[in-house]
């Protein structure tokens, strides 16, 4: 008799917390950040060049954000003009320090050394990454990621 009350006691107190479990960012994957979205953006020429003398990729063409053990990775893949463009880098805005809940990246590539060819867009794609902890992510509702043509976001 006992045995079947304590069963039902403890199923009704696991189904009480699973409201709460619906609101967590880090135990709900319904609450993580959703698809990427596209905004046409057109910066200024100057601010597309970095101190090191990388520029913006031309578009930003996906953004991902891949859920890991104690954090997530940001992926963005982007189109530069031309073949040959290396050295890919998520720069954060901001000194990372997202503002009022966006972090901001600019999406940064090298030109080519070489010759400079046009070819497949298949062919010139380029992808760069960063990681972000759990604390990090905390204070965090939506990701931009920067490019000269447009930019690619997504939010929770």
């Amino acid at each position: 008799m006992r045995l079947p009350i304590l069963a039902l006691m403890l199923a009704a107190l696991t189904l009480t917390s699973c409201g709460r479990i619906r609101e967590s960012r880090i135990l709900n994957p319904f609450n993580w950040f959703g698809r990427s979205q596209e905004s046409q953006t057109v910066v200024a020429e100057d601010p597309n060049r970095i101190a090191d003398g990388r520029q913006l990729v031309a578009q930003v063409t996906e953004l991902e954000i891949a859920r890991q053990p104690g954090g997530a990775i940001i992926r963005a893949s982007g189109l530069p003009p031309t073949q040959g463009w290396w050295n890919t880098e998520l720069v954060a805005d901001n000194d990372g320090e997202p503002v009022d809940g966006v972090l901001t990246y600019r999406f940064v590539i090298a030109e080519p050394i070489g010759p400079k060819r046009v070819s497949t867009p298949q062919s010139r794609e380029l992808t760069a990454a960063k990681y972000l902890s759990d604390i990090k992510l905390a204070e965090i509702r939506q990701i931009v990621v920067l490019g000269v043509q447009n930019s690619r976001s997504v939010r929770r």
